[in-house]
């Protein structure tokens, strides 16, 4: 049984301006790096599709560089995005990271849900604090897609 956590915010714009937020290379590099973290565009591999491959490098602060790679399992514009993501490619990813897209009044509920796996509570801690930095800049990109 798999026992998942999540991050959930809302964003103020519609669902298919932050699912591109998501699924598009330029605005994923923003978010996906933060405002800490360059992840430069030419080492993003974005095939959004189910099957399709996904890769990145995040270049860090203190000069080391994580490498990801993952599989997109589910497609669903705008309501749905599942992909595998894992930090040691090569090694068993894991279950998806499943972001879910709700129409709510004034924008869009996003949750991002993760499978604890065998994280600790500490690792479990580190990242959703990750995932509420992504959000933070997740937020400055969709405000400048809203038209």
């Amino acid at each position: 049984m798999s026992d998942y956590f999540s991050v959930t915010r809302t964003l103020a714009a519609p669902r298919e301006l932050v699912f591109e937020a998501i699924t598009r290379p330029e605005h994923f590099a923003v978010w996906f790096g933060t405002a800490e973290v360059d992840v430069p565009q030419e080492t993003l591999s974005m095939d959004v599709r189910p099957g399709g491959a996904f890769r990145a490098v995040m270049h860090l602060p203190d000069g080391n560089r994580i490498d990801w790679a993952g599989t997109y399992v589910e497609v669903d514009p705008p309501a749905r995005l599942a992909m595998t993501l894992t930090d040691q490619p090569g090694d068993d990813p894991g279950l998806p990271v499943i972001f879910d897209l709700e129409s709510v009044g004034g924008g869009t509920q996003l949750t991002i849900r993760q499978d604890r796996s065998d994280f600790s509570d500490e690792q479990v801690e580190a990242t959703i604090a990750g995932y509420n930095a992504f959000l933070d800049d997740m937020e400055t990109v969709v405000a400048s897609l809203v038209r």
